[in-house]
């Protein structure tokens, strides 16, 4: 299907969705917030960061540094988990500079970094304080 066609066909489907004026023209508008979104840098740290914690065992070891710095095989008890799948969870949470890892001796400790977790937190603020559209409060089409 051409890009013209595809356009028409959600043209043509939007016309019938909600009543909002002419199709074309909303058309328009949604591929401007589209393009105005694309290369929001927030959006992709925010996107890498939410990866990062989408899994439980990650989520349990950045709560077990919340306490105090830990070492591989401190993790390796609190979560029940082999050396190496601890440590395939620490890289991908060091990848996204969650946690720093240093070496102690023959051993490497782990902390979380405390102004990345800040920046989460201002960026995620920021959004829902934006958001205007909570369940229960849509608005009708007369409000639009």
């Amino acid at each position: 299907m051409s890009k013209k066609d595809k356009e028409g066909k959600i043209i043509e489907t939007l016309s019938h969705c909600v009543s909002f004026g002419d199709p074309r023209e909303y058309y328009n508008n949604l591929v401007q917030i589209r393009e105005e979104t694309e290369d929001n840098k927030e959006y992709e740290f925010l996107s890498e960061i939410l990866k990062a914690l989408s899994s439980r065992d990650r989520l349990l070891i950045i709560d077990m540094l919340r306490q105090k710095d830990r070492c591989v095989c401190e993790l390796e008890v609190l979560l029940d988990k082999s050396q190496g799948a601890v440590s395939r969870q620490l890289k991908i949470l060091e990848d996204s500079k969650l946690i720093k890892g240093w070496k102690q001796g023959k051993f490497t400790h782990y902390s979380l970094i405390r102004p990345v977790f800040e920046k989460v937190l201002h960026l995620l603020n920021k959004w829902t304080e934006k958001i205007t559209n909570w369940f229960g409060e849509f608005p009708t089409i007369y409000e639009l």
